[in-house]
């Protein structure tokens, strides 16, 4: 865990999984997210999370928690978490009991990321219709578990979901339960995050003047509802304040370069693939290596530059956990494992020296 940067808590990083499809067998693919997740965990990464789609070549991670429990066995102090949990996918019962087994089969390392997912298409997958049944379940399915989490009885009477007097056998390792996450992708949700000390993760498309004012307003809501006796994080002494990058590390930055370029052209493919497929609008800043490279949200180069570019973002902005996407589009696994090689010895050394 790195030293204090600008007077905001100690800065530790992570790693964001999305499991992209590749032309060879899953199995193939999942062994090798696993040796990085390995990996991670000896080099002394705070947490790995992973993402969860449906029906597209972004994820082949349908299922976080069974991934996670693979990890889990593999893993010894590296924390686990979804990010995020698409709950109108759920029955929040089962969904409860699951998390709480992850919880005792990883020693109590699992966080959890909460959403309501981002892709209409996907919900129809689930026979969520509309978006405002989408939030509804959402709702509803968010105090399900709070509730499973810290009961010895299922009791809840919903417009979607009926639980009566159903016994609860299993309760995290985690008291009151795991930390929860909630990414913001909108100005509107940090008086929700900062309220209640959720972690939270800043959307990537966001300027760094935008995400310097977004941590800011957090931190400042954070202290004034520290002491609410309703806050559902009160336990996170520390939320974190996280920015997503991407991350291609070698010895020169021209290779660098010449090895991220087409690996974020693949990912920007797979990102659109559902809107496209639905003919939804896509965001095309987020296919932009260009306008990622300039916003810092790509970290492409030598360790040296990385570093330096790096450590400007963490200033600039005031975050103080570094989400980090080391394998992404069709980059080669190996080039994605010397990326953490060289990030691991050479920036997060530099940057824990503040």
């Amino acid at each position: 865990m790195a030293a204090s940067h600008s007077g905001s808590a100690p800065l530790s990083f992570g790693i964001f999984d999305q499991v992209e499809w590749e032309d060879r067998p899953a199995g193939e693919v999942f062994e090798e997210h696993l040796r990085l997740v390995e990996y991670a965990d000896d080099a002394g990464f705070y947490c790995y999370h992973v993402s969860e789609h449906h029906g597209t070549s972004l994820s082949l991670d349908t299922s976080p928690g069974i991934l996670l429990a693979a990890a889990s066995q593999r893993t010894k102090r590296i924390r686990l978490g979804p990010l995020v949990l698409a709950l109108p996918y759920y029955n929040p019962y089962r969904l409860a009991n699951e998390i709480s087994m992850l919880d005792h089969l990883s020693g109590g390392r699992i966080e959890i990321g909460l959403g309501r997912g981002v892709s209409p298409l996907e919900a129809v997958y689930f026979g969520v219709k509309n978006v405002e049944d989408s939030r509804a379940i959402y709702r509803e399915s968010f105090d399900i578990l709070l509730s499973a989490f810290t009961s010895d009885v299922l009791n809840y009477h919903g417009e979607h979901f009926t639980y009566s007097n159903i016994p609860l056998w299993i309760s995290p390792v985690q008291k009151p339960y795991p930390p929860l996450w909630f990414p913001s992708s909108n100005e509107e949700s940090i008086p929700f995050t900062s309220k209640h000390g959720l972690n939270t993760v800043l959307n990537n498309t966001f300027t760094k003047e935008a995400i310097a004012d977004l941590a800011a307003k957090y931190k400042v809501q954070l202290e004034e509802h520290r002491g609410d006796p309703d806050r559902m994080n009160g336990h996170v002494a520390t939320p974190k304040i996280g920015l997503s990058v991407k991350v291609v590390l070698t010895p020169s930055d021209a290779e660098a370069e010449r090895i991220a370029r087409p690996a974020f052209a693949t990912w920007a493919e797979h990102i659109a693939y559902l809107n496209k497929r639905s003919g939804a609008t896509y965001r095309a800043e987020r296919g932009d290596y260009d306008g990622q490279r300039s916003n810092s949200t790509l970290l492409v180069g030598s360790p040296e530059r990385v570093s330096d570019e790096a450590a400007a973002l963490v200033a600039e902005t005031g975050i103080n956990y570094l989400l980090c996407s080391f394998a992404f589009g069709d980059l080669a696994h190996e080039h994605a494992m010397r990326s953490m090689h060289l990030f691991a010895e050479r920036v997060m050394s530099r940057l824990a020296d503040g």
